[in-house]
């Protein structure tokens, strides 16, 4: 089971270095860091650069996540590690990766569209759902920060209620509440803005 997961979590990471929003700007003469918030992600791709690099950015990070955790799904079907604790060890490597790219000083992105590739891998039900809920409340609110955070506490929730009597349970649930861990840690400054009412809402242009 160990080699596996280590397996899992460097293809993951290896994946998650790949990143889009660095990429898209570098296309259009722009490097994102120098933006905004100076994230790499889609919120601030488009704040940056427009609707279109928000897109691009979404579904490659979306994708970076999706193309591994099906691929190891596969090639671990039947071994010691369950497809959740696949997807789940897969998925968790490419947030690190995303998170922390290695060749960008590991100064990356939130994570959060990466963790939507996991969650589509995990539960199309949970999909469904979160793109409700993120939607309604970004709607509502227009804080992206605040539906991320939201949608991130799903993933544990989910597992904790569908996973029930999977004899790697515990397991399950310990890896799938990193995400969780992670996304909280990486908008602590959203979440200190939140409290304070100056975080920047949807549609703001970025500096």
């Amino acid at each position: 089971m160990i080699p596996e997961i280590v397996i899992c979590l460097i293809v993951g990471y290896c994946f998650g270095c790949f990143s889009t929003g660095y990429f898209y700007g570098k296309t259009q003469n722009v490097d994102v860091r120098q933006h905004g918030s100076g994230n790499i992600g889609s919120t601030n791709t488009l704040r940056t650069l427009g609707v279109k690099a928000g897109i691009i950015t979404l579904l490659g990070d979306v994708f970076k996540c999706l193309l591994p955790c099906a691929v190891l799904s596969i090639l671990f079907k039947g071994k010691a590690l369950s497809y959740d604790l696949v997807v789940g060890y897969t998925g968790l490597g490419v947030v690190l990766g995303h998170n922390f790219p290695f060749w960008l000083k590991f100064k990356g992105g939130k994570g959060i569209a990466a963790m939507s590739g996991v969650i589509i891998m995990f539960s199309l039900k949970l999909t469904l759902i979160d793109i409700i809920v993120f939607v309604a409340i970004v709607a509502l609110t227009r804080y992206v920060s605040l539906g991320s955070l939201i949608v991130s506490l799903s993933l544990p929730i989910y597992a904790a209620i569908v996973c029930r009597g999977a004899s790697d349970y515990i397991h399950i649930i310990i890896v799938y509440c990193m995400f969780t861990i992670l996304a909280f840690y990486k908008h602590r400054s959203n979440i200190v803005r939140l409290v304070s009412g100056t975080e920047n809402k949807i549609g703001q242009k970025a500096d």
